[in-house]
């Protein structure tokens, strides 16, 4: 094993352990103030319910040079695709309009 090959590896290891605690952290914190708790659950709940109502709209449809090798895409996956795009697009919008709005807010007053 080179020298190159221990640290990659050990970079590994030092990334995943930075996304365990990004994660765990602000939650343990949070554990002081329960109400933030409910305001995380609602935001999540409601990221959710927007991915399946987005699932439930898209298509399933697959065209054939999609089905063969090296894609191997079948109806399922297509409409799990079709899904987490119309959620990233309607996310966007929702991101791009509040943005606007609150300049629009902040250039009135």
């Amino acid at each position: 094993m080179d020298t190159y090959d221990i640290l990659l590896y050990g970079s590994y290891i030092l990334i995943g352990i930075g996304a365990v605690l990004a994660v765990f952290m602000p939650l343990i914190k949070s554990l002081d103030n329960p109400k933030s708790l409910l305001k995380t659950a609602v935001g999540i709940v409601g990221i959710v319910v927007l991915f399946f109502i987005a699932y439930s709209i898209s298509s399933n449809e697959v065209l054939p040079k999609f089905e063969a090798s090296p894609f191997n895409l079948t109806p399922a996956g297509s409409q799990l695709v079709g899904g987490m795009l119309i959620t990233t697009y309607i996310l966007a919008i929702v991101a791009l309009g509040s943005i606007v709005l609150t300049e629009v807010t902040k250039a009135i007053k």
